[in-house]
């Protein structure tokens, strides 16, 4: 299912119609790499270092968007997960859609797409760990940190088959779930994803194999003390209330959506104590490991729809990494957008229908056979939560075992432990399969007349007043 765009016709009038843009003069770059360089100078604010900026004001109206996910300084939701506070929103009811970040951001940021997604669909969101409401945890951070969050997310609170979306770092860590749960993830949206292919990171890797002994123990440790004077000092600098606008507006080409609320969600996490030491690890460890993990190296592995939800204006992941995405995975749909590095904010009524096209088309409820199959996985791997002494112990009344001695699956020996277990029952073998009631119905019939015509019986006069 390879198309240029899984939007209607219809729906692209409607796109079309309603998004204007002014004519644009800055030529988006077409490189797939984020250098670490222009990541911590031009996208300091949307690589996880906050600002002290001032607070929503209630005069402070969504510009664009629709429907806007309400701010709560206090967070809304919060799950434990390998003993860190893991903040998320839900809304809504439906199948599931589990949204994901990009790189220093939050839930808020998908502010006007979950009022809308939510009129349709179960909406989660989540703040990856280290960002957001979620805990800044002091560890060494990796891609896969942020893939087994979600992956357990889905598990544990999600539980049930689900289409991941995710914009920038959110991007990748979706398609590696969609890789790891794959009976689980039913489709992938990315949003102007971070990644890169095999032979973008092979020169990268092949410079870091090269080092000498000088480099280890030389100038390593001192690269790590220049690093952390420089970071510092970004870190500072970044709290400044007019370098925070000035970064926002360099990655939204339509900065209307560049207000109050979006500089609070982004600086609100910085208050913690930990926010620097955080940012000084995701800054020189996990910027540094990126070619450990390609794109084609997940792709090759993923069975799921793909739509490719890409801002052609993006300063920092030009469209033609969409393109070459869509090249390689023949099961995707490619929808270019006249915005930035956050389509979802800057444009997202053209997100928000461009997602909801091709999830009516792509995901539908589960056929009766992929129900089936998804009732007996559930049923099957929690059988061990109900035991049958549990249950007799606490019954009182008759027990027929009515026994098809050549059931395959349950013999006969069940049925005795049963009738040795509970005194009140009684036991009728049958030489029939697993379904005795249809293989041999006139037998069950007779045996179950004549059970009830001595063990069950009207209530007499004097019973009945009483009931």
């Amino acid at each position: 299912m390879s198309a240029s765009c899984a939007v209607t016709p219809s729906v692209r009038t409607e796109l079309s119609r309603r998004l204007t843009f002014p004519a644009q003069t800055r030529r988006p770059r077409n490189k797939c790499e984020i250098s670490r360089r222009g990541f911590a100078v031009r996208g300091i604010v949307a690589s996880g270092v906050s600002v002290m900026g001032s607070p929503p004001s209630a005069a402070s109206q969504p510009i664009q968007g629709g429907e806007r996910l309400a701010f709560k300084p206090e967070g809304y939701n919060f799950w434990e997960w390998r003993g860190h506070k893991i903040h998320y929103v839900v809304q809504g009811e439906g199948l599931p859609l589990v949204l994901i970040h990009g790189f220093g951001a939050s839930v808020f940021h998908w502010r006007y797409n979950i009022p809308e997604l939510a009129k349709k669909y179960k909406v989660y969101a989540l703040d990856l760990l280290g960002f957001g409401w979620s805990d800044k945890a002091l560890i060494e951070y990796d891609a896969m940190v942020w893939t087994d969050q979600v992956t357990d997310f889905i598990k544990e609170v999600v539980k049930e088959p689900t289409v991941v979306v995710g914009n920038s770092l959110g991007g990748f860590t979706a398609l590696s779930v969609a890789v790891g749960l794959p009976e689980q993830v039913t489709g992938v949206a990315l949003l102007n994803s971070a990644g890169q292919f095999a032979s973008e990171s092979s020169r990268k890797r092949e410079e870091e194999a090269e080092e000498t002994v000088l480099t280890k123990f030389v100038v390593k440790p001192l690269k790590e003390v220049f690093q952390r004077v420089v970071l510092g000092f970004l870190f500072w600098q970044a709290k400044q209330p007019s370098r925070i606008e000035s970064v926002l507006k360099s990655v939204y080409v339509n900065a209307a959506n560049v207000d109050d609320y979006l500089v609070e969600s982004i600086s609100k996490p910085a208050t913690d104590p930990n926010a620097g030491e955080v940012y000084y690890r995701l800054m020189t460890r996990f910027l540094t490991n990126q070619s450990r993990y390609t794109l084609d190296s997940v792709l090759s592995k993923m069975t799921c729809p793909l739509l490719l939800l890409w801002g052609d204006l993006d300063p920092w992941v030009g469209p033609a990494k969409a393109e070459k995405i869509k090249a390689f995975y023949s099961k995707s749909s490619l929808v270019h957008l006249q915005a930035g590095h956050c389509p979802h904010d800057e444009v997202p009524e053209a997100v928000n229908i461009a997602l909801l096209d091709w999830l009516s088309n792509v995901v539908t409820e589960p056929s009766p056979p992929e129900l089936s199959e998804v009732l007996m996985t559930r049923f099957l791997t929690n059988q061990s939560r109900y035991t049958l002494d549990s249950v007799l112990s606490k019954m009182t009344c008759p027990l027929l075992l009515l026994w098809g001695d050549l059931d395959p699956w349950v013999g006969p020996a069940k049925a005795e432990k049963i009738k040795a277990f509970y005194s009140k029952s009684s036991l009728v073998h049958l030489q029939a399969g697993h379904c005795p009631h249809d293989e041999v119905p006139e037998a069950v019939n007779i045996a179950l007349l004549d059970w009830l015509s001595n063990v069950v019986t009207e209530p007499s006069s004097p019973e009945l007043s009483e009931v």
